[in-house]
């Protein structure tokens, strides 16, 4: 594992951010705060995870310590509209439908909040779905259960294998956890 100079806080219950930041060679622990992931309705698509990534940083302020806390948010934006994390099968099949036979963008941000304070980024990955049919949509979704995922699709699932005929930019970006931003971040905690 690479040392750092300060225990390191993934504000996340993603898996697939965990499992990420344990494979680039960080070693950390998980504590998530509640926090309303709400925005200004006339914040640009492309400034949303940034921002709900810091203000989820900002729930650790008071009681930060000696600690790094990282933060992210990922939304899917197709025709300038936000697909969020679906609420129920219905919300999936449509979100999929809109995605089918289409290029969006996957944005995500992430803040590292530290004793010297905020640093927010985002990344932005473009991804292009073949048209997609409503058996294999409704097999995704029943099979995978894409609920806690932004545009109800994970790129690693199987909907991706079938479905995903070309990206532009980082596959880390497109899980949820841009790991080249990341470790940018990091690289000044680094210890030798």
């Amino acid at each position: 594992m690479l040392s750092l100079s300060h225990p390191l806080i993934l504000a996340s219950n993603s898996p697939r951010r965990q499992q990420l930041l344990r494979e680039l060679g960080f070693d950390f622990t998980v504590e998530v705060r509640p926090t309303d992931e709400v925005f200004p309705d006339e914040m640009p698509p492309a400034k949303v995870p940034g921002y709900l990534a810091r203000h989820k940083a900002e729930q650790f302020e008071a009681d930060l310590n000696d600690r790094l806390v990282l933060c992210a948010d990922t939304i899917v934006v197709v025709e300038n509209e936000i697909l969020n994390k679906p609420a129920n099968v219905a919300e999936a099949q449509l979100m999929l439908q809109k995605l089918s036979g289409r290029t969006h963008e996957v944005i995500t941000g992430i803040c590292l909040l530290s004793s010297s304070g905020y640093q927010t980024v985002s990344d932005v990955a473009k991804v292009e779905f073949k048209a997609l049919t409503k058996v294999e949509i409704d097999y995704y979704i029943q099979h995978y259960r894409p609920f806690d995922k932004a545009g109800a699709y994970g790129i690693q699932e199987w909907i991706g294998m079938i479905g995903i005929s070309r990206i532009e930019g980082s596959f880390y970006t497109i899980m949820g956890l841009p790991l080249h931003k990341v470790y940018e971040l990091l690289v000044p905690f680094i210890q030798a």
